[in-house]
This record gives C-alpha cells, structure tokens and sequence, in this order.
C-alpha cells in the first residue's frame, strides 16, 4: 500500500518548507513530493516538528558502546583506552554481539540514523579460530541492523598485523585472515540484502602492510564497493610510517592505488598540506568523529581544508562516548572555531548535508539521504518545541537542528516508509535501555 506522510516542516535542501506533502511506494520510495499544503490530507501521517532526511552514520564501533563511562575514569591515551577495549572484544561471541549491536542500532534509530557504517573487524573466536560460519560475527551485525530497522553496510576490515609487519598479539588474533587474500575470500563470502550493504575496510598503514593494500583496494574497485580506512588519527602512527617507509600514510595509501571516490578516510587528523592535496584531489572522502576525536585526545583534523580540496565530508560516532549526530555536526564546526577564533566555516545546511546525503553516499547508499522523488522513504523528525529546540522560527529549523538540538529531540524515525521509532519509541525494540543495560552487563568481567 501508498503509505502518506504530512511533514508540518521539512528540509527540502537547503531551504524549510512548511506543509510537505510525501507518498511513500510499496518499494519503500519516495514517489511524490508536494509543498505548500497547508493541511493533512486525510488519511495521512502526521508528522509535527522538522523532518530531515535520515542521518547516516557514517563510522560505528558497535561494541564500542559497552566502554561508554567506564573509559571515563581516570586519565590516559589513546593507547591505554586501547587495552580497556580489547578487554571488551575478547568477551564477545556472536550471540552477546548480536544483542549488543541489536541495542545500539536500536539506540542509534532513536537518535535519527536510518543507515551505519560498521567498520568491523571483530572476526573470529578467541586465539584466531574461525567459527563454524566464518562471517558469524559479520551476520550477527546485519540481522541486529534488520532488528533494530536500519540499515547497514558492513566494512568488512583487514586487519593482518599488529604493526608494519608484527605478527597480531594475542588481543589481534580474532581480528586477523593471516593475509588479506584470506581476508578477500572470507569477505566475498558476505552477501547484500535489502537492509545490507558489504563494503571493505583497511583498519589502518599500521594493520595491513604495503604490500597487500592492494589486493583490498582491488577487491572493493571490481565490486564497486565502499572502501574505508582509519588515516592519521594518531601522530604515532604517522611517525611510525615514516620509519617504515619513509612517507606519510596518506602518501602509502595513494601510491598502492588505494584513494579515490569510492575510498573514506576516517578522521584524516594528523595531515600534511600534501596528504590533503591528495586526499582532495583524488576525490577520496573524509569521516570526521568529533565526539570520539576529542573524547581520546586525538586533536582536531583539517575538515576545511580538505572539503576545499574536494574531499567529502561525512560523520560517525565512533566508539559512541554519545550517539547523537547532531552533536557531530556541530562540534566539527564548534571544533573549527575554536582553532581559528572565526565563526562560520559552514552553514547549518552544509553540515546536515554531511549527516545526510554525503554520509549516505560514502556507505554506497546514494538513493538515500534526500527527501525527493526517487530517493529511499528515509527521514527523521526533530522536534521543534522541546525546551531546547523552542522559540526559533520554523525557517530556522536547519541552524536549530544542528546547533540546539540533540537526539533527545528526535520524535519519529521512518526507514523505507515504514515507523520504526514513533512519538519517541522504538517500535521493534520495546526497552531500548533495558536490551542495552542487559547486554552490557553480560560482558562484564
């Protein structure tokens, strides 16, 4: 059936529009989209508050979301973190990680995000052992994404070595084909679906060596798949490229053929004005994951300069300190100003571009991210009378969204035309934060 929904405003970019009109196909397409109406047609779905295409997001950790406080005590780095998350990973199986991601896409569905990219390399069992199924843990993250009612595009990672050639410590193991040919046959192993995209992923210079980033950009170039890899998140990692290799990893990337439009750099921090002349120029995109970047020291990537260059932005929360990608938006423009002391580097219908359409596209979902005729029946209404998004005029709806809004605002989520989170609950997953405290809880040591 034609389902059809009255948004009382929407963001038809970059302008709001009062009175949209959206008929929603079998296929879960948009097929019509009327402005100007005043009213609800009869029959319709009322949605009241700002409706936006649905926000992608773009870099998830799912398992991550079991660190969130307890890698808040203390101080430390990155690398100290790094231990506490490896604690976490060696408790997983594909049962407990299935009802965790369950929890956390569900979570992320409430929070507006009708599409993730998970970057996944938790592969096999403890000490290496493939399952029974060698993708178990790649199935479990796709049927928690149909659960949960979003959809996903699975990056899969190579992640063959601890360092430059080190052999995986005992933590690395589950993450590890041996070689990226192991990794290629493994991954070609993976099917998509309706709900599901497969795309590939170099964890990092550091987890994959020179000679075999080839055979991953290779395998993602014949399928015309999504290609993502951690790039310069941290200057240890830069140093430590420079003393295998005696270049940047940027530089490393783009000359094993690994760059391009179909390629995202995620954080992209630690740059030369080369790597971004590269990184822009080759069209390969960049992830930014502010709440995540600041949350570990990280520092402050060079967003500007790369989207002058022509590197496209997009965001994701990472290892999920919060989920909420209005607070990402606005914290890489917050970030900026606070590096420069200026206001401004983009406007509010900029930075809900990289949330939307650019996060859809750099996860192989170009049909997505757009309320138009054609596109996936995607979107997400944001309240306009909460305590913090009241007061605003309603054509301000896009600067309130991304600098006042949070995802406690978000009151309706629509994947394929179909309600998936309504007046402010989940409609798949009852008790989100019941189905999170359990299957946190299931992993404590």
């Amino acid at each position: 059936m034609q389902v059809t929904y009255w948004l009382e405003h929407a963001w038809l970019d970059p302008e709001v529009e009062p009175g949209v009109v959206v008929e929603v196909s079998q296929d879960g397409r948009i097929a019509d989209v009327r402005t100007g109406v005043d009213t609800p047609p009869p029959g319709a779905t009322v949605l009241r508050g700002l409706t936006v295409p649905g926000l992608a997001n773009a870099h998830s950790h799912a398992f991550h979301r079991a660190l969130r406080s307890t890698v808040q005590v203390g101080s430390g780095t990155f690398w100290t973190w790094r231990e506490v998350m490896y604690a976490v990973a060696d408790r997983l199986t594909p049962d407990t990680y299935h009802a965790l991601a369950r929890a956390v896409y569900a979570e992320m569905a409430l929070a507006g995000i009708t599409a993730v990219g998970e970057f996944h390399y938790l592969h096999h069992a403890p000490r290496g052992t493939a399952y029974d199924d060698p993708n178990a843990m790649g199935e479990a993250l796709i049927a928690a994404a149909a659960e949960a009612g979003i959809r996903i595009t699975l990056l899969d990672t190579a992640y063959v070595s601890s360092g430059f050639g080190k052999e995986p410590d005992r933590h690395q193991r589950r993450f590890s084909d041996g070689t990226t040919e192991a990794w290629a046959e493994r991954a070609t192993l993976l099917k998509d679906r309706d709900h599901a995209r497969i795309g590939a992923a170099i964890h990092s210079v550091r987890a994959v060596p020179a000679d075999q980033l080839g055979t991953v950009a290779e395998w993602a170039r014949t399928r015309g798949a999504p290609l993502h890899v951690h790039l310069s998140e941290q200057t240890a990692e830069n140093e430590a490229c420079l003393a295998a290799h005696g270049c940047t990893p940027t530089r490393l990337l783009a000359d094993h053929g690994v760059l391009g439009p179909n390629t995202t750099g995620v954080h992209n921090t630690h740059l030369t004005d080369e790597d971004v002349a590269l990184l822009g120029g080759s069209g390969t995109g960049t992830c930014m994951c502010p709440t995540t970047e600041r949350d570990l020291a990280d520092g402050i990537g060079p967003a500007v300069a790369l989207q002058k260059e022509g590197s496209p932005l997009s965001l994701g929360s990472d290892s999920h300190a919060v989920i909420d990608l209005f607070e990402e938006a606005r914290a890489m423009e917050l970030n900026e100003r606070l590096r420069t002391r200026t206001r401004g580097h983009w406007t509010a219908a900029a930075l809900l571009r990289a949330a939307t359409a650019d996060g859809h596209a750099a996860l192989g979902w170009t049909d997505a991210g757009r309320i138009e005729r054609g596109a996936l029946a995607d979107f997400t209404t944001v309240a306009l009378d909460s305590v913090r998004t009241a007061g605003p005029l309603p054509r301000l709806g896009a600067e309130t969204a991304v600098f006042a809004a949070s995802a406690a605002d978000v009151r309706h989520t629509v994947v394929g035309g179909r309600h998936v989170v309504r007046d402010g609950r989940h409609e798949l997953v009852g008790d989100v934060a019941g189905a999170l405290t359990a299957a946190i809880g299931a992993l404590r040591g």
